[in-house]
């Protein structure tokens, strides 16, 4: 659902509803309401929700599964720092 994408992307960042309510020029309540699965963002704040967190409308919809790093504008060194790192990480799991 949604919500648990929203959640699950919000923890991920170490934030409070309230914060990313401020980013968003939401209230919390809104935050919550998404959250809890009470109410559903607007196209608007789903773009914007997407803009935020980097994701694809079809990612947080749930309709593909499939995340991207975007490297626009780095370097090819800086690019293979960032192959490096998620390889680091997929073999510490």
């Amino acid at each position: 659902m949604i919500a648990d994408r929203i959640k699950e992307l919000r923890e991920a960042m170490s934030m409070t509803q309230a914060e990313l309510g401020r980013v968003l020029t939401l209230s919390r309540t809104a935050i919550n309401s998404y959250e809890q699965g009470l109410s559903v963002p607007s196209v608007s704040n789903l773009v914007e929700l997407c803009k935020f967190f980097n994701v694809s409308a079809d990612y947080l919809l749930e309709l593909d599964d499939s995340t991207n790093i975007r490297v626009t504008g780095l370097e090819p060194d800086e690019i293979a720092l960032v192959y490096n790192i998620v390889e680091k990480i997929r073999g510490n799991k």
